[in-house]
């Protein structure tokens, strides 16, 4: 049980580091690891209700199954999520282990990657992503004919993952014959990599190969990784040729990314680019009373309004909020209103929480400090000067906001979130020794109104 709790303990750490520790302290510190069995390799975890198993399920089971496979020393696990005490378990969720280019499914193209929870109908559509959204349906009519291939980019958070869901989704039923896969960059990268290891090359080709609607998400981490990226151009070829639909998303446009061959960069230009943008107030009420809905909830339009208003950088940090405002109210029994907003907001902000500014204002006051610009630290020069300014930015960006290591690399153009973390370490030791450093950054602390 030790070494249970132990994993467990290295495994919120890791989730943490990865997507914030808001995911960790709202969703995943009310479950409990119960067991794992090495024969089957199986994990069991018990959630305390159904809402928060199905929420777990569809939101974080990747990271999930990630992190727990390099925990255990295992290439992949099963997941099985139950909201009972294993003993008296009748209603589970089972999750099979990753597919990977050894398992036998690799043959039957009725792959189960696609995201049941993410349709057309829920996404808000709004002046921010309507074009997004247009070319995304108009690839389900023709898969492969029309805007082939089809490129999003935005921010993180604002539905671009939504929307890659969608199109499989409405894919598989209008075309149940058709091949879909959904593959998150890294996880691509990783197979890869699992390929080379076990001598799998021909098996991780004949898998890709055979698929009808490739759906690549984050793209741009396959920057700076030559041999994936040779790889993964001769998969772009051979679909493309063959007529396949391929989708990505990243939070850059082709041009601007680094670490791309070029020839594959201009691949990604070969059909429709479109962008989504940061959504407007308005849009922000819609997509909040929207989210409400899917909880089986209704908001008031002065709740709504009181919320939108608050510093949030995307859809995905105003989903936090709003599950934050929903279980403080359940648990309290008192009524959603602009009260209880502005005290949850006021209560965070007076516990030490981290206000919801956003990583990029962040990098801006720290630039503006140092008399540079954001895009100085978003270039690839490397001169210590800048070097040195682009760690402070890092390590306010973290300390300020709730972003993840991955989505501060991202903002400052750095696929690698170990650079992040090298980077918070390596100025928390300076803050402690260097009073002037340590002034510096307070004085941008209380800039960013701290």
């Amino acid at each position: 049980m030790v070494a249970l709790n132990q994993i467990w303990h290295d495994f919120l750490n890791i989730i943490g580091q990865e997507v914030g520790s808001r995911v960790v302290e709202t969703w995943l510190k009310a479950l409990v690891l119960e067991r794992w069995d090495e024969q089957q390799k199986t994990v069991y975890i018990r959630a305390p209700n159904t809402f928060v198993r199905e929420w777990v399920h569809n939101h974080y089971l990747g990271l999930f199954q990630k992190n727990l496979a390099r925990l255990f020393a295992v290439n992949t696990v099963a997941v099985v999520l139950s909201e009972k005490d294993l003993a008296s378990c009748q209603e589970t969720i089972v999750v099979p282990a990753r597919l990977m280019i050894d398992d036998t499914e690799i043959a039957n193209k009725k792959n189960q990657s696609v995201n049941a929870s993410y349709q057309f109908d829920t996404f808000v559509v709004g002046p921010s992503n309507s074009l997004s959204y247009a070319a995304a349906q108009a690839v389900t009519q023709r898969p492969g004919f029309v805007y082939n291939p089809l490129f999003l980019y935005g921010g993180s958070g604002l539905g671009k993952t939504h929307l890659l869901h969608a199109i499989g989704n409405d894919i598989r039923k209008k075309y149940k014959k058709l091949a879909v896969l959904y593959q998150p960059a890294d996880r691509f990268v990783n197979e890869f990599i699992h390929a080379i290891r076990f001598d799998k090359v021909d098996l991780f080709k004949e898998k890709y190969h055979a698929i009808d609607v490739l759906l690549i998400d984050d793209i741009q981490f396959i920057a700076h990784k030559e041999q994936t990226q040779e790889a993964f151009f001769h998969i772009f070829n051979s679909l493309y040729e063959s007529s396949k639909q391929l989708v990505f998303s990243s939070d850059t446009y082709p041009k601007a990314m680094h670490g791309i061959a070029d020839r594959l960069r201009s691949r990604l230009e070969w059909g429709l680019i479109t962008d989504i943008q940061t959504p407007t107030i308005e849009e922000r009420v819609v997509i909040l009373k929207r989210k409400a809905e899917l909880m089986g909830a209704a908001l008031a339009d002065d709740v709504a309004c009181a919320i939108a208003e608050q510093h949030l950088c995307n859809v995905r940090e105003m989903e936090g909020v709003l599950i934050r405002i929903f279980a403080f109210a359940a648990l309290t029994n008192q009524a959603i209103n602009v009260d209880l907003v502005r005290k949850i907001v006021q209560r965070s902000q007076l516990n030490g929480g981290k206000r919801a500014l956003g990583i990029e204002f962040v990098a801006e006051r720290v630039a503006q400090a140092n008399n540079v610009t954001l895009a100085q630290l978003r270039a690839k020069t490397r001169s210590k000067e800048i070097t040195l300014i682009r760690q402070l930015a890092m390590f306010m960006m973290k300390k300020l906001t709730e972003a993840s290591l991955q989505e501060i690399g991202l903002c400052l153009r750095r696929t690698d979130h170990s650079t992040v973390a090298h980077a918070v370490a390596k100025i928390e030791r300076i803050y402690q020794q260097d009073e002037r450093m340590k002034t510096m950054l307070e004085s941008i602390e209380r800039s960013c109104g701290r």
